[in-house]
């Protein structure tokens, strides 16, 4: 092989290597990764305030006309997520949390052969309307130290519904407590009523032409 031939093939092998590299130079221009502008990584949550705010925006019904409106059907489909725990039968046998039969107006942390935790012994009282619409709402708040995980059920008509139907769980059920007559909002500071519509002005005759 001649020195000609030697310098053909380097010449190729050398611009082989110049085009690999240019190559190489121009993609990672185009695809060059950038650090982020803050350290960490971006993770999507809820928005909590939402929730709030929509559930401040609800308006505010008397227990006892939500009792009244429940159905108690749809109180059994809500209580579907306690069974796991509870027993709403007659004689049912107590599980994680004590039975629910006969619950309503009942002596709180005396249901018979369950080992309730010392927060529930201490906690005095019946289980009225009211204080199971405030327990099933938030457990732990009204029960602090409550050994029951429940987070809660938090609309105030599913509450309602289940509450009806544990009233139904009983030997002789409670009655319903009669609701409540609800006044008209009243209206605040600067709102003014609606003017009455005006009648149209009457058209006048107009003079004959002389």
């Amino acid at each position: 092989m001649d020195s000609f031939e030697l310098n053909k093939i380097m010449g190729a092998v050398l611009g082989t290597c110049l085009f690999v590299l240019s190559l190489s130079i121009v993609t990672g221009g185009i695809f060059a990764s950038h650090p982020p502008l803050k350290a960490g990584y971006e993770i999507a949550v809820k928005d909590e305030k939402a929730g709030t705010q929509q559930a401040a925006a609800e308006p505010q019904v008397p227990l006892e006309n939500l009792l009244n409106e429940a159905n108690p059907e749809k109180g059994a489909s809500v209580a579907r997520q306690c069974v796991a725990c509870h027993d709403f039968a007659k004689g049912g046998a107590n599980k994680v949390g004590p039975g629910l039969y006969n619950v309503l107006n009942s002596d709180v942390g005396t249901h018979a052969g369950f080992n309730y935790s010392n927060a529930m012994k201490n906690k005095k009282g019946k289980w009225t309307f009211e204080e199971l619409d405030k327990f099933l709402e938030n457990p732990s708040k009204v029960v602090p130290g409550t050994s029951m995980t429940f987070l809660g059920i938090r609309r105030a008509t599913d509450r309602a519904a289940v509450i009806v139907y544990l009233s139904k769980q009983a030997d002789n059920p409670v009655p319903l407590p009669k609701p409540v007559a609800v006044s008209a909002p009243e209206k605040k500071d600067g709102e003014q009523k609606a003017a009455p519509p005006t009648a149209p002005a009457e058209k006048k005759d107009a003079p004959a032409k002389q």
